[in-house]
């Protein structure tokens, strides 16, 4: 076996990994869970507000210890 035919095989075998990976990525099925990625981070944004919101809150030791973390 030639060294050609082996590269002309793997050549294949790339070509059709290559047309699975893009199948994959663009089904209907990947949609939902590619949304909810491409959401995270603003996911983040709305929890750091929400433990800036709690900071304030002068009962919650741990959220002040937070801010003082946060404001050095």
């Amino acid at each position: 076996m030639d060294i050609n035919v082996f590269r002309g095989i793997l050549s294949v075998i790339l070509m059709i990994a290559f047309g699975w990976i893009v199948f994959w990525a663009y089904s209907k099925h990947q949609k939902k869970s590619f949304d909810e990625a491409a959401n995270l981070p603003f996911a983040d944004d709305e929890a750091h507000e929400a433990s800036q919101k709690n900071a304030h809150n002068p009962d919650d030791e741990s959220s002040s210890l937070e801010m003082k973390k946060h404001d050095q």
